[in-house]
């Protein structure tokens, strides 16, 4: 009875069900495509298809949300929805836009783990080699062996020169352990 009833939307959400499988498997191997022709590191891509599959799951419950009710109770519950959404962006919009900066070096960003670069910062003027680069943060080791973390954001926001590429090994030589 309850399958004759929503019929049509059982029949709608099944294609909107594959079509954003179909779709996850079409990014992710593009992006993994990407990060394999630019030499990124596999823990990175899949933080990059983890992002993703949260991004296609909130729309598919969206669009679900669309299937399922009627526009009068669908508006005034993505009234209250974003209301609260918003509010709680506003309160971690620093994290966010970590976040935000973790997927844009992904694809644009012209130093990879290992290289000795040099950061702009009035606060921060050291030469650093890149150990690693996650989702809120890069970890660079400091020409005295510290290691330090540097927010996402502020890496895109300041100049950076490259020093030299792959300098991690060289660091590992000092000590008589290669890389």
């Amino acid at each position: 009875m309850l399958f004759v009833e929503y019929k049509n939307e059982l029949i709608i959400s099944t294609i909107v069900i594959v079509s954003i499988i179909f779709i996850k498997i079409i990014v992710t191997f593009g992006v993994t495509k990407i990060a394999k022709k630019n030499g990124i590191n596999d823990a990175r891509i899949r933080l990059i298809q983890r992002y993703i599959t949260v991004a296609l799951f909130l729309l598919l419950l969206l669009i679900e949300a669309v299937i399922f009710t009627n526009f009068k109770d669908l508006a005034f519950f993505f009234s209250s929805v974003f209301t609260v959404i918003g509010i709680a962006l506003f309160a971690i919009w620093s994290i966010l836009s970590n976040i935000t900066s973790g997927i844009i070096m992904f694809f644009n960003f012209p130093y990879k783990v290992g290289d000795k670069i040099k950061i702009h910062d009035s606060d921060f003027p050291e030469i650093v080699i890149i150990e690693d680069i996650r989702a809120f943060q890069l970890i660079l080791r400091l020409e005295n062996g510290d290691l330090v973390t540097y927010p996402n954001n502020l890496m895109l926001q300041k100049a950076v020169t490259l020093i030299k590429k792959d300098a991690i090994v060289e660091l590992h030589e000092d000590d008589g352990d290669a890389v």
